[in-house]
């Protein structure tokens, strides 16, 4: 405890001293005491002011870290790049008299969240309605996710026509959908859902309603829309030959927005199929990401390890170079108001509404990133003085409890924020 205080106290003063110091001082004193957080934990810093690019602190900045739900930056801006403003939750072309559809990854059919009926709506006038399912080329959950958080509410599975979220809810003794309600089994468990079918455990009615995501297949994903629409529905392994059209719904931004603010993983993980979807007819999260790295970023001087769309996975190594690099571009290309609306503000909103509270107004926009032993928060920082900077500040490997480092991080950006 005494050792912590001490590194709290060294970390603090140096901060003081850095915002009076030349960079190369600022550097010196970073280096000499980046143990502030524990002695074997792995920190990293970059912060620039976007009004003339000068960097304010570097520190480990070109070193690969795990960025946790940082990587929904990613998203975003690929997001960005290449929705369209109103999101694309449906393809489709006629053939006779029969309607042929297919998914385009959008999250917010029936969502408990969205709740959105666009393609109900949609194919309420057909009768001859054929549906197409085989066009995601992925797994339905991305790579070194953790096999045991099947059940988890923030581990649904991908697919390309998500419906409900992919997951039950469960509220009291009711169940949606109802398609599962004789799955729902009164019994203790320590898990939520059987792991190989779908069986939902629940001990007694809960006051909040829970989330359990269910296994997805074809054939489900027909049975529930029909009993959506009241209508039978063929499947089918190939669409037709010929151009499709796209149903639109809901403004992309919404669908930005939850992701930052809830860091729903779930609609990070479709939104790249979303995207995708409006390069080709076939879903592909790795290529996406590739189109994207290549496409919109090819100057990145290091070049991340981007294997999901949510940041579950620990595969994924991004620097807090990269990370300034793309949060630039957005500031570039999104009207500050706009793009401080869809991050989640300290003190006010999202995932940080508890912490880096300002007097009186916000002054950090930012993701967070949080797995066990990592914390990482990267965004943007409004000085006393009215600059922006833009920041990535990640921290790996720690031991201590994540409140300290959370703790901690908070001081050092109050500190950047008065500097002189």
């Amino acid at each position: 405890m005494m050792k912590e205080r001490k590194n709290l106290l060294i970390i603090s003063v140096s901060i003081f001293m850095i915002g009076c110091s030349s960079l190369k001082y600022k550097e010196a004193l970073w280096k000499k005491n980046k143990t502030f957080l524990s002695d074997n934990s792995f920190t990293g810093l970059l912060v620039i002011n976007t009004k003339n690019g000068d960097t304010i602190i570097n520190h480990n900045s070109k070193k690969y870290f795990t960025p946790a739900s940082n990587t929904k930056i990613f998203t975003l801006y690929a997001a960005q790049k290449v929705l369209p403003e109103k999101t694309p939750v449906l393809k489709y072309l006629f053939n006779n008299d029969t309607i042929y559809i297919q998914g385009t990854g959008d999250p917010t059919f029936l969502h408990p969240y969205y709740k959105d009926s666009t393609i109900l709506k949609f194919l309420k006038p057909y009768r001859n309605i054929v549906l197409n399912l085989t066009n995601y080329e992925g797994n339905k959950y991305g790579p070194g996710w953790a096999w045991e958080d099947y059940d988890a509410s923030f581990s649904p599975e991908i697919n390309s026509m998500p419906i409900y979220g992919n997951v039950t809810t469960v509220d009291g003794n009711t169940i949606v959908p109802n398609y599962f309600k004789d799955s729902l089994i009164p019994v203790k468990s320590k898990k939520r859902r059987a792991l190989h079918e779908n069986i939902f455990y629940l001990d007694s009615p809960s006051k909040d309603s829970l989330e359990v995501p269910f296994i997805t297949s074809n054939t489900l994903i027909q049975k529930l829309l029909e009993n959506a629409l009241d209508k039978k529905i063929r499947l089918r392994d190939k669409m037709p030959y010929g151009l499709k059209s796209i149903v639109y719904g809901i403004p992309t931004d919404s669908l930005c927005k939850r992701m930052l603010h809830e860091s729903d993983n779930f609609i990070a993980e479709q939104l790249l199929l979303l995207s995708s979807a409006m390069l080709s007819d076939t879903l592909n999260g790795d290529s996406l990401r590739n189109d994207v790295l290549k496409t919109y970023l090819p100057n990145l001087k290091q070049p991340p390890r981007w294997v999901d769309g949510s940041g579950l996975s620990r595969y994924n190594l991004f620097t807090p170079e990269s990370m300034v690099h793309v949060l630039h571009k957005i500031y570039n290309e999104i009207p500050k108001e706009k793009l401080f609306a869809l991050f989640p503000a300290g003190g006010a909103s999202g995932t940080i509404k508890n912490m880096y509270k300002g007097n009186p107004n916000p002054y950090i926009y930012a993701k967070s990133g949080s797995l066990s032993n990592n914390y990482c928060l990267s965004g943007y920082l409004i000085t006393k003085k009215s600059d922006t900077l833009i920041f990535s500040f990640m921290n790996n490997h720690f031991r201590l409890p994540s409140s300290k480092i959370k703790a901690n991080v908070e001081l050092v950006l109050e500190k950047i924020r008065d500097m002189n």
